[in-house]
């Protein structure tokens, strides 16, 4: 028989010990990315769009002919892809290799500028628009009319009183786009600001910008992530509608969306003009849907453990 003093024994207690054992290692965007690896189809597409993006480069410097080298060469014209000229010519005789991946940066690239844009001004307007109840009815009523307003109708008058330019159509875009994600912000900043924690911040004197910071944009996330990713495809969408119309960027500028409408007229005899840059929107579009899905559920801290 074990006596007393063998059986138990007093623990000196210890400040350390106790924070060890009550030690977490969570980490908000630690947790986001781990949920995010684990959709394997968001994975693979990101790398897909990457690759993309990153060949638009390499095919420029591995091709035999400049993209700023737009001369005809009428003898040409048509020529299917071969050896020499590997997505083949166009109604000009120009490579048409050369032009898909250049028009593929530009599209990116102004897809790219204007959703950052339109995050920036719809995040900072959307939080304001919500938490700031005397710019509720003005804001409203601005919104009310921009997006009753098919956007076609702003870009025409955009190109025919100012002019068509990569600035002047990023700017246009950015101009009335900010106003969805404004409106997204706004509804959420609404359910949050009136939470007992702010109004407690409130009545501490905290200053709204801090209030707005701290303890109401950690739950837009998710929202934001996913308006940004669905903007870049669906700014391409339009700059395609647009230059299909005659009212996107300069016709001497190639992108995606010039091709296409250069392509519409030859396409039963000359599919090829076509099918190269209807793949790359089609291939941007889908991975930046499913990703932008992807990464606002991984963000939705609802779906943290």
């Amino acid at each position: 028989m074990n006596n007393q003093d063998e059986l138990f024994r007093f623990v000196e207690h210890s400040s350390e010990a106790a924070e060890r054992i009550g030690y977490s290692d969570y980490s908000y965007w630690k947790s986001v990315f781990s949920n995010f690896v684990k959709k394997k189809s968001a994975v693979v597409m990101s790398f897909m769009f990457l690759a993309v993006f990153l060949f638009s480069f390499v095919a420029l410097a591995i091709g035999k002919y400049d993209y700023t080298a737009l001369e005809t060469q009428s003898a040409l014209a048509f020529t299917l892809p071969n050896g020499e000229f590997w997505f083949g010519t166009d109604n000009l005789g120009r490579d048409y290799w050369c032009q898909v991946w250049y028009a593929a940066q530009v599209s990116i690239r102004l897809a790219m500028i204007v959703a950052v844009g339109e995050c920036i001004i719809g995040v900072v307007m959307g939080c304001l628009w919500g938490y700031v109840q005397a710019l509720d009815r003005p804001l409203t009523e601005v919104y009310n009319i921009i997006s009753n307003v098919p956007m076609v109708i702003y870009m025409t008058l955009v190109s025919l009183l100012v002019g068509q330019s990569f600035a002047i159509m990023a700017t246009a875009m950015i101009a009335t786009g900010w106003l969805a994600m404004a409106r997204n912000v706004r509804n959420l900043v609404l359910m949050y600001r009136d939470r007992e924690y702010n109004l407690a911040s409130r009545c501490l004197g905290t200053p709204v910008w801090r209030v707005l910071v701290k303890n109401v944009v950690p739950y837009l996330v998710s929202v934001v992530i996913l308006r940004l990713a669905l903007s870049i495809p669906g700014t391409i969408a339009m700059e395609t509608t647009l230059s299909y119309l005659g009212l996107g960027l300069d016709p001497n500028t190639p992108t995606l969306g010039i091709l296409l409408r250069n392509a519409r007229s030859y396409f039963v005899n000359y599919p090829y003009l076509l099918i190269f840059p209807a793949a790359i929107v089609s291939i941007i579009t889908i991975t930046f849907y499913l990703v932008g899905n992807a990464f606002s559920d991984a963000a939705d801290p609802r779906n943290h453990v």
